[in-house]
């Protein structure tokens, strides 16, 4: 089991920065992927970006590549979304997602809303 909890969210004005954490316990040496997505009010839920994390290799969707950043700390099992040039559109729910071999967990979300 791997449990997930997202922090960080809240309200920014369009432009503006806001870092996300997800705090990853339990077996989480069995996890290769970690996600972030996420959900914008009567959308569908979009692939933000992920990490392997065997390599640390990182890719990043269209729409949020050169303004977001994934990064993780092993050491303290969190991994981070750091959100720059905020768009109105980046306003949903963001959702840490850990992936392993036939197994996947989910986060109960954080909101973020980008104001005008």
């Amino acid at each position: 089991q791997v449990q997930l909890l997202e922090s960080g969210g809240g309200v920014v004005q369009a432009g503006g920065s806001l870092r996300l954490s997800c705090s990853v316990s339990g077996r989480t040496a069995d996890m290769d992927y970690m996600y972030w997505y996420r959900q914008a009010p009567g959308k569908g839920r979009e692939d933000v970006g992920e990490i392997r994390r065997s390599d640390g290799h990182i890719d990043y969707a269209n729409s949020v590549k050169g303004r977001f950043t994934i990064s993780e700390d092993n050491a303290k099992n969190t991994v981070f979304l750091q959100m720059n040039d905020l768009e109105l559109d980046d306003t949903a729910v963001y959702y840490c997602n850990a992936v392993g071999v036939g197994t996947y967990y989910w986060g109960p979300g954080t909101p973020v809303t980008v104001s005008s």
